[in-house]
């Protein structure tokens, strides 16, 4: 088993501390430390951190392969500092049966880069009429808590307080995508000046905020978990303040390009900035950094959405929503967060390892980086700043909407239980 010692590294961005790694744990955290025969990283100031944890990634296999399989996207997750990633289930076939979620499982377990928990399906092929395997999926191999018909919205609220109920004797947790779907008819970006402006069909407000009412009233009739995928809006955020102020069991997440870009982007019609839920205001943005800041919103979640070139690079109304974010969402958040002083990294640390993974239940994951644990961490240069290029990206496909865009921060390694997946900023 192999030592490796970390000195002089930033635990969660206090004090310079030294870190041994002894085998997949945790040995010792200190000054001063030595191991003979260890392997020495010399951390130079730079940040350690948990490995982080995504709650909400999209990896395509099985059936999607030319965009993004699940070992391109473990590797782009490890390149992003995260050793667990949780895979969404609009695959094809979708993910809702046992078969389904254990091969996604199972390849995960093979290629090494990172952990993957599959998220079940709510729905049988995410058509919203009738209850996956949500039982099966979670007795599984695979041992699936997460469901969700990410991408579609549960709409029906019979059929959501259903999956409410039945995940709630295994303690599992509904993911819902938040968009009622008659009210996002043709839509294309957010409604509001620009969409008006640009002619293009506006997606309002409402349609998210609707349903997330409605389901954090569901969650608190049941006494079940619900979690908010991708939250886009203010008022979205004031729903989810009131419904925890009444003890209802609610989270919430929020992607980095929401934390750092607006609907003003669109007026250049570049499809790479097409999304689902879009960009939204810059009063949005402004309310979706205070509330990850005061804890309103739990998490930050990439939704990595990976297409091949083909799918983004046409016209605005015929492209696919959807951008990749494994390998920049540290430096978004950096940018957005703990440059503007809205965050420190131990809140940062909070945020994208230790509440991802306990939402999602991804044992050894988030864990303190303390002696005695494993030893999932990653090592950031938060020093660096520089042009994101995708042509250097380890995800297949490379529809980011920060090409040439200057932005801080840079992950140096990655360590799996004490394994390093990247080294010096290169995968192993």
């Amino acid at each position: 088993m192999s030592k490796i010692l970390i000195r002089g590294a930033k635990v969660l961005g206090g004090e310079p501390q030294d870190v041994l790694i002894d085998g997949e744990t945790i040995a010792a955290v200190g000054t001063g430390l030595s191991a003979e025969g260890a392997e020495v990283i010399e951390a130079g100031g730079k940040v350690l951190l948990p490995g982080l944890v995504d709650l909400h990634t999209h990896l395509r296999e099985p059936g999607r392969e030319d965009s993004e399989t699940v070992l391109t996207g473990t590797r782009a997750a490890a390149s992003g500092g995260y050793t667990a990633v949780f895979a969404m289930a609009n695959t094809f076939p979708v993910a809702d049966t046992a078969g389904v979620v254990e091969q996604v499982w199972r390849l995960g377990q093979e290629h090494g880069y990172c952990d993957v928990q599959p998220i079940g399906a709510v729905t049988v092929g995410l058509e919203g009429r009738k209850l996956a395997e949500l039982g099966a999926m979670h007795e599984s191999a695979a041992g699936v808590t997460v469901f969700s018909d990410d991408g579609k919205c549960v709409d029906d609220a019979v059929i959501m307080r259903r999956a409410l109920e039945y995940v709630k004797a295994f303690g599992g947790v509904v993911a819902q995508h938040a968009q009622e779907p008659r009210l996002t008819e043709g839509a294309q970006m957010n409604e509001g000046i620009v969409s008006a402006e640009l002619g293009l069909g506006g997606w309002p407000a409402v349609a998210e905020e609707s349903v997330i009412a409605r389901d954090v009233l569901l969650a608190e009739h049941v006494g079940s978990r619900v979690h908010i995928c991708h939250l886009s809006t203010a008022g979205s955020v004031e729903i989810v303040r009131w419904a925890k102020s009444r003890g209802i069991d609610v989270t919430a997440e929020v992607t980095p390009h929401h934390l750092l870009l607006t609907d003003e982007m669109v007026r250049t019609y570049n499809p790479v900035y097409k999304v689902n839920p879009p960009l939204r205001t810059e009063r949005d943005v402004h309310a979706l950094r205070e509330a990850l800041a005061d804890g309103t919103i739990d998490i930050v979640a990439t939704d990595h959405a990976p297409h091949p070139h083909e799918d983004k690079d046409c016209e605005w109304a015929a492209a696919a929503m959807g951008m990749v974010g494994l390998e920049t969402a540290l430096s978004v958040v950096q940018e957005t967060m703990v440059d503007t002083g809205l965050l420190d990294w131990a809140g940062v640390a909070d945020r994208m390892s230790s509440k991802p993974a306990q939402i999602g239940q991804a044992t050894g994951h988030g864990r303190p980086v303390s002696a005695g644990e494993p030893a999932n961490l990653t090592l950031v240069d938060t020093a660096y700043r520089g042009q994101v290029d995708p042509a250097g990206f380890a995800s297949r496909s490379r529809n980011t909407p920060y090409e040439g865009r200057e932005l801080p921060g840079r992950v140096t390694h990655t360590w799996l239980r004490g394994k390093a997946t990247l080294v010096d900023g290169k995968l192993t």
